[in-house]
């Protein structure tokens, strides 16, 4: 049998504030969800985006700690248009959202933006500038 490809996971220190922070995003996450130690949601494709809390995860791997430096990981949201892009950035920042780079036109042909979510992992938000 050869492996496929499922799921992303991502260890958060605060379950509730993680899954608002991606339902703002599109993902849709029941709300009982929240006071769970492990949650997940369809993605698009058939991949699933999983949550665990660090207690869960020293559950199993009582040493673990958060990785150090610079982004681990980064996910990429797309969005309808560039000016998606400015919008879903500014209701983000708004909203309490750490802006990591505010939106510009990347030279990939991308309106480009990055924002981070409660646990500091970047997520991208994209559009082609031209159609």
């Amino acid at each position: 049998m050869t492996p496929r490809f499922d799921a992303i996971g991502l260890v958060v220190a605060d379950m509730a504030a993680s899954l608002a922070f991606y339902r703002r995003l599109g993902l849709d996450i029941p709300a009982e969800a929240d006071t769970q130690p492990h949650a997940e949601a369809p993605l698009p494709g058939g991949c699933r985006l999983l949550w665990d809390t660090v207690e869960t995860v020293r559950s199993f791997n009582p040493g673990w700690t958060p990785p150090s430096g610079s982004h681990r990981i980064a996910m990429a949201f797309a969005c309808d248009s560039p000016a998606d892009v400015d919008k879903t950035y500014a209701e983000l920042v708004r909203a309490g959202v750490r802006g990591e780079k505010e939106p510009w036109d990347a030279f990939w042909g991308q309106r480009y933006a990055v924002v981070l979510d409660p646990d500091g992992n970047a997520v991208d938000l994209f559009a082609p500038l031209s159609p």
